[in-house]
């Protein structure tokens, strides 16, 4: 190997080849089965569990297939026996290293698009989610987010997951209310083949697929009440049952568990087993709803404004002060989502500085209906039957929104042209293309 310009370590027994592996970083193992003080297959599982993404390849001068079959059950990438064939090892080790990379460069590129947003606001009640999610992160211990739908409380899970020692593994997410209650159980803990009528193969469940990593339980409150008991015993035990299935597997999964409903009343109501629910709020963290924190809209929405204009190539626009006090004002019943939705609509639909009257315009459909008379006129309803297809009906579009602008612009076309991003000769060619005239 070190002719071939490798970098090699060796080690005569398994415990100090662990303790070496937990010093170092290293990009291959070569590991005999039959060695002093520990047998390579505990080597194996063991080392594992320390760098789950360490390949290893096994030797062993008393090969059979059962062997093979073993150690790759095991998470062996190769086996190889004794004697080897010096070409086949260094073909072998070369494709385990180019295994690692590869392995190494996807979890790169999934942490780049999985873009776990940061959790944005100074309020006290933001600070303080922070902080606990810092000083809980690092442990095991189950944590139960509360909160209203669209606060947030995804992101505070996915926080948790990036902070904590098994970042490296997956994040398996599971919305219990999205999820009928017959297949909960399927979903959750795998069905073996011929369990039920649909089951025409075997099926990994939620807890195996996260293993070792940590499974987020989004909406537990409108779990059934069988796949609570279920639940709970997963949680006891570390061990599930697939459906339909005799044998117990054992799984290291660190469950967090969200939910917008009032577990406590619904424990009052019969809805939810009590003995769960304690297993589940070892920690609770409540995401407040933004109402409570109004001083953080300004912050929030500057970012969606950023984000989104980046994401459809446009300059990025500006929000007046009586526009985002006006923002500050509204009800937000749909919280962070909702926002986001309001600065997408307003991006699309204003101009490069949003006012407070695009923000009343266009408010979110949980504003007051009546916000003031001069907003209450009736937009008249447009007859979709007219259109013969998509094309006639964007031309449509296209034509009501140039003529509502220069409208608004006196007729300007150079200050029209530069309010919707066009050049000005386009504009004339859009002008002359749907026949529009001033003061028709």
């Amino acid at each position: 190997m070190e002719y071939e310009d490798y970098q090699v370590e060796d080690i005569d027994n398994g415990i100090d080849g662990l303790e070496l592996i937990r010093k170092n970083d290293f990009d291959l193992v070569l590991c005999d089965i039959k060695m002093n003080r520990m047998d390579g297959m505990e080597v194996l599982t063991e080392g594992l569990l320390i760098k789950p993404d360490l390949p290893f390849i096994m030797i062993s001068g008393h090969g059979t297939v059962e062997t093979a079959v073993e150690a790759s059950k095991k998470g062996a990438f190769d086996f190889i026996s004794k004697p080897p064939d010096l070409n086949r090892l260094l073909i072998t080790v070369r494709n385990a290293l180019d295994r690692g990379s590869l392995v190494t460069e996807a979890k790169v590129l999934k942490r780049k698009v999985s873009k776990v947003r940061p959790i944005l606001g100074n309020s006290q009640s933001i600070v303080k989610i922070k902080e606990t999610i810092e000083r809980v992160a690092p442990t095991d211990a189950r944590v139960l987010i509360t909160g209203a739908n669209g606060s947030g409380k995804e992101l505070v899970a996915r926080w948790l997951h990036e902070k904590s020692n098994r970042v490296n593994a997956p994040l398996i997410e599971v919305n219990c209310a999205a999820i009928p209650s017959e297949l909960i159980e399927s979903e959750l803990f795998g069905h073996e083949k011929g369990s039920f009528t649909s089951a025409v193969k075997q099926r990994i469940g939620k807890f195996e697929s996260a293993n070792g990593g940590t499974l987020f339980l989004d909406e537990i409150g409108d779990m059934s009440q069988s796949a609570q008991a279920k639940v709970l015993r997963a949680l006891q035990e570390s061990k599930i049952t697939r459906v339909g299935g005799e044998k117990e597997i054992e799984v290291d999964v660190r469950v967090v568990a969200a939910t917008n409903k009032d577990l406590l009343k619904e424990i009052e109501d019969g809805n939810f087993r009590m003995d769960l629910y304690h297993r589940l709020s070892v920690i609770l963290i409540h995401v407040p709803p933004l109402t409570e924190r109004r001083d953080d809209i300004p912050l929030i929405t500057q970012n969606f404004l950023e984000e989104i204009c980046t994401e459809y190539g446009m300059p990025v626009k500006r929000f007046s002060e009586p526009a985002m006090e006006a923002l500050k004002a509204l009800p937000w019943s749909g919280n962070i989502r909702e926002l986001r939705n309001m600065v997408e609509r307003l991006i699309i639909l204003s101009d490069k500085v949003i006012t407070d009257g695009d923000v009343k315009a266009f408010a979110n459909p949980s504003a007051p209906a009546t916000i003031t008379a001069a907003t209450a006129v009736a937009e008249p309803k447009t007859d979709f039957e007219q259109f013969k297809n998509f094309q006639e009906y964007k031309d449509f579009a296209e034509r009501e929104y140039i003529k509502f602008k220069l409208e608004k612009n006196n007729w300007n076309v150079s200050k029209t042209a530069d309010d919707i991003d066009i050049q000005r000769s386009h504009l004339y060619s859009k002008i002359e293309k749907y026949g529009l005239k001033r003061g028709e």
